[in-house]
C-alpha cells in the first residue's frame, strides 16, 4: 500500500481528526491547531505558546485541545481558546493525547517523563476524566507511556496505546466514566528496547471490524485483537498518529516527521493518505456540529 502526501511544510503534526470535509490536526513544533482539506489548502485554526498535543471534539461541535505542559485542557470556541480544565494539580508530568465520548467526557493521557529532557527517566503514566463541566480525576494509573486512545463504537472499551510496554491496552468503561478490566488487547515482543526497533505504538484509530490501526515507528500497522497484524504500510517518515476519515471514512490519514524530536531544528513534517477497504468506525472522531 503506497501513500500519497496530502500537504507538508509541517514539523511535528499530531492528533489528526476528521471533520466536515476537512482533517484537522495539531503540530506540536509549530505551537498550532491546524486544518487542511482534501485538495491540500492548509488553515492554522489556533496558535498556543504551549505544546498542543492532541484535539478532539465534543458533541455539542466544541473541540478541546492539550496544552501539554501546562497540564491543561482547553476549549476552542469561535476562534477563541479558553480554559476548560487544570489538571497541574493531579499530576506532575506533560499531557499527551486525548478522546472524547459520546457524553463529552474526556480521558486525557499523562505521559510520565518530561519532553526535550537527554534520557529521560520514564515514571507510570496515568488517564485522567474531565467531565463535561470540567472536573477532572485520575481513572488509571501505572501505564508505560500512555499514548493514542479509541472509544469502541458501543462507548463500552478505551484502547489505549501503551508506547514503553509494547502493548494495546483495554479498559471497561464503566457508566459513571471510571476505568476497569484494564487486560492486554494486543502484547507484541517485549525483548527489544526502543533503540533496536521494538515495537512502539503511538497515535491509533479503529475500523468497523474492530480492528485498530497504530502508527508505530516507520509503520502504520492494522491489528485484531490478541495481536495479529492484518496489514503493514511501511512509511520513508515516523508515523506519529493516524486516523480514519473522508467522505466514506474509508480514507487512512497519516501524521508523520523526519525525527521523533519535536524541539529539532530539522523536523520536516507532512500528512500522507492512503485508501484503505474498512471503514472507520467509533472514536476519536471530531463530532459533526448539529
Amino acid at each position: 500500500m503506497n501513500t500519497a502526501i496530502l500537504t507538508d511544510g509541517l514539523k511535528f503534526p499530531e492528533s489528526p481528526r476528521w471533520r466536515e470535509g476537512e482533517l484537522w490536526f495539531c503540530d506540536y513544533a509549530l505551537h498550532r491547531v491546524m486544518k487542511v482539506d482534501l485538495s491540500g489548502t492548509l488553515h492554522t485554526v489556533a496558535e498556543l505558546p504551549d505544546l498542543p498535543t492532541a484535539i478532539d471534539g465534543t458533541p455539542d461541535g466544541r473541540v478541546l485541545v492539550v496544552s501539554a505542559t501546562q497540564r491543561r485542557v482547553l476549549r476552542l470556541e469561535n476562534g477563541r481558546l479558553t480554559e476548560f480544565a487544570d489538571l497541574s494539580g493531579l499530576v506532575p508530568h506533560p499531557c499527551g493525547e486525548l478522546v472524547v465520548d459520546t457524553l463529552g467526557r474526556a480521558y486525557v493521557g499523562n505521559i510520565g517523563l518530561e519532553f526535550g529532557t537527554p534520557s529521560p527517566v520514564p515514571n507510570p503514566g496515568s488517564i485522567l476524566l474531565v467531565t463535561p463541566e470540567g472536573r477532572a480525576r485520575i481513572v488509571a494509573e501505572g501505564l508505560a507511556f500512555p499514548n493514542g486512545m479509541a472509544i469502541t463504537p458501543d462507548g463500552q472499551i478505551l484502547i489505549v496505546a501503551e508506547s514503553h510496554a509494547a502493548r494495546l491496552t483495554a479498559f471497561d468503561i464503566e457508566p459513571d466514566g471510571s476505568l476497569s478490566g484494564r487486560r492486554a488487547w494486543a502484547q507484541f515482543d517485549e525483548a527489544l528496547p526502543f533503540a533496536a526497533g521494538r515495537f512502539t505504538p503511538d497515535g491509533l484509530c479503529l475500523d468497523a471490524e474492530g480492528a485498530v490501526w497504530v502508527a508505530a515507528l516507520r509503520e502504520v500497522l492494522r491489528v485484531r485483537e490478541g495481536g495479529e497484524v492484518t496489514h503493514r504500510i511501511g512509511l520513508d517518515h515516523f508515523a506519529l498518529a493516524c486516523m480514519l476519515g473522508g467522505q466514506d471514512r474509508r480514507t487512512l490519514f497519516i501524521a508523520a516527521t523526519n525525527v521523533l524530536n519535536p524541539a529539532d531544528s530539522q523536523a520536516q513534517g507532512q500528512i500522507e493518505m492512503v485508501e484503505v477497504e474498512v471503514p472507520g468506525a467509533g472514536l476519536p472522531w471530531l463530532i459533526e456540529v448539529p
